[in-house]
């Protein structure tokens, strides 16, 4: 699998990914590499960088899969909730939305009051803000 590199992008906090999501995570990123090459690349090297823990060692307000994530963005200042799941599992109309965005790509293993950039699909930079997660509700596809 080919990386992009995002090594100029500006925000590039630490991350943290929980180690029963990790491998299955990675295995998505490679199985979508030539359908979503730039999202793909871009969660493979979110994933590459991230610090793996232990299930029960990840903090409950870090952003992984199943969480209700409240962020904001950057660029509107609009703020938004959504619930992060696998991509057989999204919907729009209900706010799932998939690891497999450049939204869903950018929130995993965030805090809040972490910030990143991300490519958007028509080549340009988004940003955005983690304001709030929880992860009581816990929605796996």
């Amino acid at each position: 699998m080919v990386i992009p590199e995002f090594v100029d992008t500006p925000i590039r906090p630490r991350i943290v990914i929980p180690a029963s999501e990790h491998a299955r995570l990675m295995a998505l990123a490679d199985a979508a590499e030539k359908r979503a090459p730039v999202i793909a690349g871009f969660l493979a090297d979110e994933l590459t960088r991230a610090e793996v823990v232990k299930d029960e060692e990840c903090d409950p307000k870090v952003v992984r899969m199943g969480s209700r994530v409240t962020y904001r963005d950057d660029a509107t200042g609009r703020t938004r909730t959504i619930t992060l799941v696998y991509p057989d599992a999204a919907d729009i109309d209900r706010n799932q939305i998939s690891i497999l965005t450049p939204i869903g790509a950018a929130l995993i293993g965030l805090s809040p009051s972490q910030s990143i950039t991300w490519p958007t699909p028509d080549g340009k930079t988004g940003s955005l803000t983690v304001v709030d997660v929880q992860n009581d509700e816990r929605v796996d596809g």
